[in-house]
């Protein structure tokens, strides 16, 4: 059986239908349930410009969520999906198709009761996850082009991380911990050199990155090659960095409940140095 099945169409963008590998799947399309009779067939090769939901859990969420969505989104986050998959090589999470249709749907009903919410993470995730940020500018255009909301730089953020996560098929709530971790550190960093950071700056965006992508390593175990002498001179010359640096691993570590290797703090120490030294030319 090259075909599917069609069970139900549920309305113009989603069938029920029975996939020859999978059983039962819920199938998301532009146009896919447009004048579908149960048990008209569907070459599979035609799936592929469409999203399978294969896992029962995530069929039975959407379905429940479907009827309190207008259908005009359901073909938006179509367009949106579809846009992000072309653009990243790795597989998206199906869960997106959920978390993406709540949240936007929410959010425009938030906007139409005059509710904002402000994103605390909204440098932080332009400056860590550009790519993301991108797509979520594309689907946010999107909807102001085709629904007539505008909903504003905030939801950029917030539907940049649930492309993250689903690119990285990370909990939203991890990707979240992640994103106030690193406010964290960076507020501490702040206090601590007794330094106001321009969000626009390039300081900025370095130390970003650079805890991005400790937190990055951390997380996936990566060991982290050791400075030995290099080690120890930092700890001499620059004993208050090196000092800030240890902190902000231990913090790394309590929060991530992982272990960070040693070497971390060598390298976070160069980073604060310069950052010290930029303060101090700035004072001069």
């Amino acid at each position: 059986m090259s075909n599917l099945h069609v069970d139900k169409a549920l309305n113009n963008n989603v069938i029920i239908a029975q996939h020859p590998e999978h059983g039962e799947v819920v199938v998301i399309g532009k146009g896919i349930g447009f004048n579908r009779k149960p048990s008209d067939h569907i070459p599979l090769m035609a799936v592929e410009k469409m999203f399978i939901l294969k896992n029962q859990q995530e069929q039975e969420q959407y379905k429940q969520l479907l009827p309190q969505v207008d259908e005009a989104l359901i073909e938006i986050i179509n367009e949106v999906i579809t846009y992000i998959a072309e653009r990243t090589d790795v597989p998206l999470n199906e869960h997106i198709h959920i978390a993406l249709t709540d949240h936007i749907s929410f959010a425009l009903k938030r906007k139409e009761q005059g509710i904002i919410i402000q994103n605390p993470f909204l440098y932080e995730t332009r400056e860590i996850y550009p790519e993301e940020y991108r797509m979520g500018e594309y689907a946010v255009r999107l909807i102001k082009e085709k629904m007539g909301v505008d909903l504003g730089m905030d939801e950029i953020g917030f539907v940049a991380l649930h492309i993250y996560s689903a690119m990285t098929n990370q909990n939203i709530s991890q990707v979240r911990e992640h994103s106030q971790l690193i406010t964290d550190l960076v507020n501490l960093v702040s206090d601590q050199l007794d330094y106001s950071f321009e969000t626009e700056s390039l300081d900025y965006s370095r130390l970003l990155t650079h805890l991005r992508f400790a937190l990055e390593r951390v997380r996936r175990g990566d060991k982290v090659e050791e400075l030995h002498k290099l080690d120890s001179l930092l700890k001499l010359e620059y004993p208050e960095m090196y000092s800030l640096a240890w902190k902000l691993t231990k913090v790394m570590e309590k929060r991530l409940k992982l272990p960070v290797y040693p070497a971390e703090v060598g390298y976070l120490t160069i980073h604060l140095q310069r950052l010290n030294q930029r303060k101090e030319e700035e004072n001069k």
